[in-house]
């Protein structure tokens, strides 16, 4: 069978604004986690935050938030310098709004204190919140900036086996020196709380990649081809094939779809195409146009 493409409309433009409103979300959903319940209870659990949770302790006069900007200035500088003009305007962007938030939050919204007297409530509210917006930022292809920037020099610059190892393990020691300069329970707290959110973000990012894999086999290519083009927005992949049984000719549309696309298309073919024969499946690692997901 010789398949052809059925080519989608391109809507860049429209993947950009919905990028942009992504990150702006993702990244106060980051500074509300980070700003209320992290820093109030010396939670560290790895990256720039988490360092600064720490090392404030060793900087008199420093406040965590002023420390935490500081830190992620300079690395966003520093990624700037090293990687030049391949330095990604996703991160740019992302980085100077947590940076702008955290100092709005701490200059509006000061605290004295955690907000409750539940350090175990608050630190699975942070790490929920810390998810989603990890989550939702790798979905597009976005960063948060902070340890990220380390990355991309690392990766540009360094021969390392496994650079998220690296990284796994500076999150790591960062969660592991709350034992040091606190106490041991906000050592544990710490420790919890990453290995809570690593599990957390895949939990994200698998309902974020979710997809329905359709195959449809029909007699009503045309009709269907021109409802997922004109009505989704998607493309599909059409085979011409016949019926072992009757003999008669038949087409194989192959197409992919969000969930609420999925149910328009299944209802679409039920009503208009009774007698087509659909495959679905659940799928989350999907490349290409319109699906950019590669991780």
């Amino acid at each position: 069978m010789k398949p052809k493409t059925v080519t989608r409309p391109d809507a860049a433009r429209g993947e950009m604004v919905r990028d942009y409103l992504t990150m702006t979300l993702a990244i106060l959903l980051s500074a509300v986690g980070v700003y209320f319940f992290k820093f109030p209870n010396h939670f560290s659990t790895g990256g720039v935050t988490g360092y600064a949770v720490v090392l404030v302790r060793l900087i008199p006069g420093m406040t965590v938030t002023g420390l935490s900007n500081i830190l992620n200035i300079a690395l966003l500088v520093i990624g700037l310098a090293a990687i030049g003009r391949d330095f990604g305007i996703k991160t740019i962007y992302c980085t100077l709004l947590l940076s702008a938030l955290l100092f709005l939050f701490e200059r509006f919204i000061p605290l004295a204190g955690p907000l409750t007297d539940e350090p175990l409530m608050e630190l699975m509210v942070a790490m929920l919140l810390s998810a989603a917006a990890a989550g939702m930022l790798f979905h597009i292809g976005a960063s948060s900036g902070g340890t990220d920037v380390v990355a991309m020099v690392l990766r540009k610059y360094a021969n390392l086996y496994s650079i998220g190892t690296a990284l796994m393990l500076t999150d790591f020691l960062a969660a592991a020196a709350t034992f040091f300069v606190f106490d041991i329970k906000t050592g544990i707290f710490s420790i919890f709380g990453l290995l809570m959110r690593g599990a957390l973000l895949q939990a994200v990012l698998n309902t974020l990649r979710q997809r329905k894999y359709f195959h449809i086999i029909t007699e009503d290519a045309q009709a269907i081809e021109s409802f997922i083009i004109s009505q989704l927005g998607r493309s599909a992949t059409v085979f011409e094939g016949r019926g072992a049984y009757t003999q008669g000719a038949r087409s194989l549309i192959v197409t992919v779809v969000n969930a609420r696309e999925a149910v328009l298309l299944k209802n679409h073919v039920k009503t208009h195409s009774p007698h087509s024969f659909l495959l679905i499946t659940n799928t989350n690692d999907i490349v290409g146009r319109g699906f950019r997901n590669a991780m």
